[in-house]
């Protein structure tokens, strides 16, 4: 027998946990800078951090408060949800994990869309929500960015579409692919039309969604920092065999090479929103 199978195990202390009083989600530590902050501090700052900027990726229907006038959003469609056209099963069944993240967001899908004014301007919306399955584009998604540039087309007014999204849904396979061809054609209906499109891109604008209706507006807009881009750095890197620029595919690297418009601060959104929509409407 070798002499390391009679050395012994060393004997941990017993450590005294000491109960904490902090109560939990009273602090946040900054993704970007590293300092704690306080919860209804950075809340009270539209969810950005004070000190360095970064912008947290915020719910739904957070944003529509941030970017529309008070109470004048009105919802369409809220209760469509996929029915499972693949009966898709990996690890588990794809129903279960809707089930999931309905019960985790209160959502029925990825998508929130409706009507709303900014300023007093009627506006038809679609805004995506990371917190669903990362913000994949289903085919609830795809009928309801569609329906968000129906609507707009038969009222003759504004599209704004704020996209946030990790791409097309697996689960529902090439159904999922058809939404980009699907978004694409409504919003050609627009532009034929002559009705303006906004598309803003958050963190993340990825895969299927940023092949199709993210980057087809009129004018694209950007929150500071955003990812956006079809496939991740690391997946180019490994393609490419090469290392990829400081910054790439991060919302100021896109401005400088001419692939969005403008970088918004969120304080500012509803304002330079107003601006656009003003400027697009006789």
């Amino acid at each position: 027998m070798g002499w390391f199978h009679q050395v012994k195990n060393p004997k941990l202390k017993n450590v005294k946990k000491i109960a904490s009083n902090t109560p939990v989600g009273l602090w946040k530590k900054c993704n970007q800078c590293g300092e704690i902050l306080q919860t209804d501090k950075l809340e009270e700052n539209l969810n950005v951090c004070p000190l360095c900027d970064y912008h947290y990726r915020i719910s739904a229907y957070e944003r529509i408060a941030v970017m529309t006038d008070e109470n004048s959003f009105e919802e369409i469609s809220p209760d469509l949800i996929s029915n499972n056209p693949l009966q898709f099963q990996d690890k588990m069944p794809y129903v279960q994990r809707l089930q999931a993240a309905i019960k985790t967001t209160g959502l029925k899908d990825t998508t929130v869309c409706g009507t709303a004014t900014i300023d007093g301007k009627p506006v038809a919306l679609a805004v995506m929500d990371f917190r669903f399955m990362g913000g994949s584009m289903g085919v609830v998604t795809g009928e309801k960015v569609a329906l968000a540039m129906d609507i707009g087309f038969e009222k003759k007014i504004p599209v704004i579409v704020v996209s946030c999204s990790g791409g097309a849904r697996m689960q529902e396979g090439i159904l999922s692919l058809m939404q980009m061809a699907k978004t694409s054609a409504s919003r050609a209906r627009l532009k034929s039309a002559g009705i303006p499109y906004i598309s803003m891109l958050t963190d993340p604008t990825t895969g299927g969604v940023a092949a199709s209706f993210s980057m087809l507006g009129d004018i694209n807009i950007a929150e500071p920092k955003a990812l956006i881009g079809f496939a991740g750095p690391r997946v180019i890197e490994q393609s490419i065999r090469q290392t990829l620029p400081e910054g790439f595919q991060r919302s100021e690297f896109l401005r400088d090479h001419g692939f969005i418009d403008r970088i918004i601060h969120r304080k500012d959104l509803k304002k330079e929103l107003s601006f656009f929509v003003k400027m697009f409407t006789p």
